[in-house]
C-alpha cells in the first residue's frame, strides 16, 4: 500500500511538474528577434531609388522610411558612429568631431578621434571611459550575449573596443581589416587574405566587399547572433573624391546596395530573414563644395598667432584650428576671453561663417550646449561654414563652404549645419516593424540605439540614452509619443554699424532635439 502511494505522489509531482513547466513556458516572454544594423556611409535620403538602390528601396517599402531623420552635430562620420552605438548626444559621449585637440593625448597636433592607437591610450588613461557612455555592444555583453561587429572603416572600433573574454557564443569584431579575438583574426587569413589596400582617391568597394565577406562568412559562421553591425565605406568615399551624382559616386552606390542584397540573400538561405529586423542607416547627409577656406590662414592674415599644430603646446593667446570640413574648432591657449571675441568678432564678419558655437556666453554666438556638443574637452568655438540650396554641374541640390586648402582635391564634403548634411537615411525593416509606412516625424542618429535595446528586451538600458525608442515604428508595445515642437532660435550682434545674425532651426520629440539647419549673414553698414 504504501509503495502504491508513494507511486501516486510520485506520478502527482510529475504531473504537477509538468504542468508549472507549462505555465512558465506559456508565460515567458518570446525570444527577442536578431538585430542587424547595416551603416550606408554618406548615403543622402534623397538617393534612395529603385534605379540607383534596389535593394534599400524594396526594404523601404516594406517596413518603415523615416522621411526627416537627423545626424547629430557635427555630421561626420566618427560622431555619428559614436551616437549609434552609444544613444548620446557628442556632450554625453565625449565625441564631437572627427578630428580634435587633446593635449592628453597629443600636447601638440590634432587627433582622428577613430585612430586606434587614440582610442587605447584613451581608454587607458580614463580608466575604459574613452567613450563616456556605454556602447550597444557593451551593454549586450554585459547580458552574456554575443555581437558581430564589422566595419570598412575604423569607426567600427567604437561600437566594441574590449571584447569581454567570456561572453557565451561567438563574439567578435572586425575594423578596417584588423580583428578580434585571434582566432577571426586566422580565420580571417586563411579564407580572404588581407583587407584590400585603398588610396583617399579611390573608391573603398573592394574594402567593402571584404568586410561584408568577412561578417556574413566567418563572424555568422556559428549562426546570427543577437547584435550584429556592418559599416560600408561607400558612397562617402566615392563622393568626397568625385562629388554627388557622379558616374563613379552612383556606382559605388549600388554596389552598397548589392552588399545589402549579400547580407539579405545570406539571412534568407538561412531561413532567418523572417525573424531578423534589420535597421539601414547612414551617419550623415552630403554637399557639394563650392568655396574653400583655410581658416587658419584667414586668422592669420588677420592678425591672429593661428596655426594648425601647436608646437610646444599651445601657449597663452594662441589659436589652433581644427578642420573638420564643413565645420571647424578652435582653441584658443589659456582659454583667453579677449582672444576669444576678437576671433568672434571677426568670424561674424566673413562671408563664408554660418554659425558660431561658444564656450563662454558672448553675443551673435549660441552656447555650445544649443548642439549638445558642450563636452568637456570640446573647444572654445565652432564655427559651421555657410551653406545654399544651388544645385552641382549635375543637379544635386546642397552646396557648401569648407575648411580646406585650395589644393583640396575633395569635390564634396559633410560636416557643417546645411540641412543636406543635417538629414541623412534611416529604414527598419522586420518582424517588429510595422509595414509600408512612411514616417514624417522627426527621427536620429542617436535613437537608433535605445530601439535597438528595446527590440532586444533590455527595456531599462534603452530609456537611460538620450535618444528616444522610435515607437512610430514598432508593432510591439512601446514608450507613447508625448510632445513634438519646432523651435527656431537666433542670435544678432552690432559690429561697426553693420550687423550679425545667425539661426538654428530645431525639431523636438518627446524632449529629444534634432538639429534641423542653421546659417548666418552679416550686413555691414550702409554707404
Amino acid at each position: 500500500m504504501n509503495t502504491q502511494r508513494r507511486q501516486l505522489q510520485i506520478l502527482f509531482q510529475l504531473t504537477l511538474a509538468a504542468l508549472l513547466a507549462r505555465s512558465l513556458q506559456a508565460a515567458a516572454p518570446p525570444r527577442p528577434h536578431p538585430v542587424v544594423v547595416v551603416v550606408i556611409d554618406g548615403l543622402r535620403p534623397d538617393f534612395v531609388s529603385p534605379e540607383t538602390t534596389p535593394q534599400l528601396a524594396k526594404l523601404a517599402a516594406a517596413g518603415v522610411f523615416f522621411a526627416h531623420h537627423h545626424p547629430v552635430y557635427l555630421s561626420s562620420t566618427e560622431v555619428n558612429g559614436t551616437a549609434l552605438a552609444t544613444g548620446s548626444y557628442p556632450a554625453h559621449s565625449g565625441i564631437i568631431a572627427n578630428n580634435e585637440f587633446r593635449p592628453r593625448l597629443d600636447p601638440q597636433n590634432a587627433i582622428a578621434t577613430q585612430a586606434p592607437d587614440m582610442v587605447r591610450r584613451g581608454d587607458e588613461l580614463s580608466g575604459g571611459h574613452y567613450l563616456a557612455r556605454p556602447t550597444v555592444a557593451e551593454i549586450i555583453h554585459a547580458q552574456g550575449l554575443a555581437t558581430a561587429i564589422a566595419g570598412s572603416k575604423p569607426v567600427a572600433l567604437l561600437h566594441d573596443r574590449a571584447l569581454p573574454s567570456a561572453t557565451p557564443g561567438v563574439s567578435a569584431l572586425v575594423s578596417q581589416g584588423e580583428a578580434r579575438p585571434e582566432a577571426v583574426t586566422t580565420a580571417l587569413k586563411a579564407t580572404q587574405g588581407a583587407l584590400p589596400s585603398a588610396t583617399e582617391r579611390d573608391d573603398k568597394t573592394a574594402r567593402d566587399d571584404w568586410t561584408t565577406q568577412a561578417l556574413l562568412g566567418t563572424l555568422w559562421r556559428d549562426g546570427v547572433p543577437p547584435y550584429s553591425l556592418l559599416w560600408l565605406a561607400e558612397p562617402d568615399s566615392s563622393q568626397h573624391a568625385s562629388g554627388l551624382g557622379s558616374a563613379q559616386s552612383l556606382a559605388a552606390l549600388k554596389k552598397s546596395d548589392e552588399k545589402l542584397g549579400l547580407l539579405v540573400a545570406e539571412l534568407t538561405r538561412r531561413g532567418e530573414l523572417a525573424t531578423t529586423n534589420i535597421f539601414i542607416v547612414s551617419d550623415h547627409g552630403f554637399s557639394t563644395i563650392v568655396e574653400k577656406v583655410d581658416l587658419a590662414v584667414e586668422l592669420s592674415v588677420a592678425g591672429f598667432s593661428a596655426q594648425r599644430v601647436a608646437l610646444g603646446g599651445l601657449k597663452q593667446s594662441e589659436v589652433l584650428v581644427v578642420g573638420n570640413g564643413g565645420s571647424s574648432l578652435i582653441y584658443v591657449g589659456g582659454h583667453d576671453a579677449a582672444t576669444i571675441e576678437r576671433v568672434v568678432t571677426f568670424l561674424q564678419q566673413q562671408s563664408w561663417t554660418g554659425v558660431i558655437f561658444s564656450r563662454s556666453p558672448l553675443a551673435g554666438a549660441f552656447p555650445l550646449a544649443a548642439a549638445n556638443i558642450d563636452a568637456p574637452e570640446a573647444p572654445d568655438l565652432v564655427v559651421s561654414f555657410k551653406w545654399q540650396d544651388g544645385k552641382n554641374a549635375a543637379g544635386v541640390p546642397g552646396l557648401q563652404i569648407s575648411d580646406l586648402a585650395a589644393t583640396s582635391p575633395k569635390l564634396a564634403n559633410h560636416a557643417s549645419l546645411s540641412p543636406f548634411d543635417m538629414h541623412n537615411t534611416l529604414v527598419a525593416v522586420g518582424p517588429d516593424i510595422r509595414a509600408g509606412v512612411i514616417s514624417t516625424l522627426p527621427s536620429g542618429n542617436l535613437d537608433v540605439a535605445p530601439t535597438i535595446l528595446w527590440l532586444l528586451g533590455l527595456k531599462e538600458a534603452a530609456q537611460k540614452m538620450d535618444g528616444r525608442v522610435l515607437s512610430e515604428a514598432l508593432t510591439q508595445p512601446a514608450p507613447p509619443l508625448t510632445s513634438y515642437e519646432l523651435k527656431r532660435l537666433s542670435a544678432q550682434q552690432e559690429i561697426n554699424g553693420g550687423r550679425w545674425t545667425q539661426y538654428l532651426q530645431i525639431s523636438e520629440v518627446n524632449g529629444v532635439r534634432y538639429l534641423d539647419a542653421g546659417n548666418g549673414e552679416f550686413s555691414p553698414a550702409p554707404r
